[in-house]
């Protein structure tokens, strides 16, 4: 009994003081954080001569870029070849042990394969690299390890080896995970700074999504047009305008001249404010009453200009002209809502 209760005593002992130093998940998460992000800083002062013949390499790549890896780094590969893609390199990911059941028959000697593994021993990769040399294909192999087989292999080299794992064990791919998927990154933006693939190059890899839209869609796409468009002109009387306002319902109406230019706008503040001063509606001019020289776009504009331009001037409305100032189109922030710019 006695030595039961010494041994229960023993235990009770050692678990509260491995309790007591036990890290707290904001501990745990901070030095994640910080090992990670020091492993990719670090990966910074390492590029050397290598990176520029990579980026050089993929750059002028007659085909396609090709990233293959096993497990942790094949998710990696995985991302940084959709980024290839969405920034102006056509590439797409290869798994390696599919590469050996047919898969490879996907790869031309045009090609540029981007090998990636932490070990440099990945046994599904070495296993395609005699064939991919003997195709001719140019490899880049990103390992973390100098002196391993895939880096040796490879026609160029660039090195991913970090410090430490964050993992607390020591043995989950974490900051050597993190710190390929940024070279990877690195690479391919490089690669976009050197093909100055810009802005509207990008949207139209994106063409469904917000990006796309706010890129793409420009003040023609979403204007009112035609009868549309609320105008009075020059002759008009306030009451004409109010009347062309209320039919058209976009808070506001054109002033046109007799060439059909915008020579100035009437909107819904502006009759708050004529009524506070006591206008007679039915026995004043517009021309009286309205703002000259309004703010305007064109039909070739982004949309999303017109989004800035409301934003700045804290209006709710534009009108649109072409070249010549001729009133061609009107919009406004619900128009953009509906096109999803905003």
């Amino acid at each position: 009994m006695m030595h039961s209760l010494l041994y229960l005593a023993c235990m009770k002992k050692s678990s509260l003081e491995k309790s007591s130093s036990k890290k707290s998940p904001i501990d745990i998460a901070k030095s994640v954080l910080l090992i990670e992000a020091n492993a990719v800083e670090a990966l910074a002062e390492k590029l050397d001569s290598n990176f520029t013949k990579a980026v050089e390499l993929i750059l002028h790549c007659q085909g396609r870029v090709v990233v293959s890896g096993m497990g942790k780094s094949g998710h990696i590969g995985n991302k940084i070849a959709s980024t290839f893609a969405s920034t102006g390199t056509p590439a797409f990911f290869m798994h390696p042990a599919e590469a050996s059941h047919g898969d490879l028959g996907m790869i031309t000697k045009e090609d540029v394969v981007i090998a990636l593994s932490n070990s440099g021993e990945s046994d599904e990769l070495l296993t395609i690299m005699p064939l991919l040399k003997r195709l001719g294909t140019k490899i880049v192999s990103i390992t973390g390890k100098i002196n391993s087989t895939l880096a040796r292999q490879g026609d160029i080299h660039l090195d991913a080896e970090v410090a430490i794992e964050a993992c607390p064990l020591g043995l989950a791919p974490t900051a050597s995970s993190t710190a390929m998927l940024a070279l990877g990154d690195a690479l391919a933006l490089a690669v976009l700074d050197q093909r100055e693939f810009s802005a509207e190059d990008f949207a139209r890899s994106h063409p469904g999504g917000s990006i796309g839209r706010k890129l793409l869609i420009r003040i023609q796409d979403i204007m009112r047009r035609g009868s549309a468009i609320p105008r009075v002109t020059v002759k008009a009387s306030l009451k004409d305008a109010l009347i062309e306002m209320s039919r058209k319902g976009l808070g506001m109406t054109a002033i046109v001249d007799a060439e059909n230019r915008a020579i100035g706008i009437f909107t819904d503040g502006d009759l708050r404010r004529a009524f506070e001063n006591g206008i007679d509606i039915n026995n004043t001019n517009i021309l009286d009453v309205m703002h000259e020289n309004p703010q305007n776009i064109t039909p070739e504009q982004l949309a999303v200009e017109a989004v800035e331009i409301m934003e700045q001037r804290k209006i709710t409305a534009l009108l649109v002209v072409d070249q010549q100032g001729e009133l061609v189109g009107a919009i406004n922030m619900h128009d953009l809502l509906i096109a999803k710019v905003v």
